[in-house]
């Protein structure tokens, strides 16, 4: 499980923008720059090369 606290101080390292923590998927998804963040064994791989572009339809139909 991630850290409420980690959550807090994560920016994504493209925009600069917050994170939002999708459970479902296990990502970490930042709106601004449009890239989910994968998170392995509890730890977020915070790095573009790893991310994978979202569809901009994913926020209205992935809401938790």
């Amino acid at each position: 499980m991630l850290d409420s606290r980690l959550l807090e101080i994560l920016v994504c390292p493209v925009s600069g923008g917050g994170l939002v923590h999708k459970r479902s998927s296990n990502e970490l998804w930042c709106k601004e720059s449009g890239l989910a963040y994968p998170i392995r064994d509890d730890v977020p791989i915070m790095l573009e090369s790893e991310a994978r572009t979202l569809d901009p339809n994913e926020w209205n139909a992935h809401t938790e």
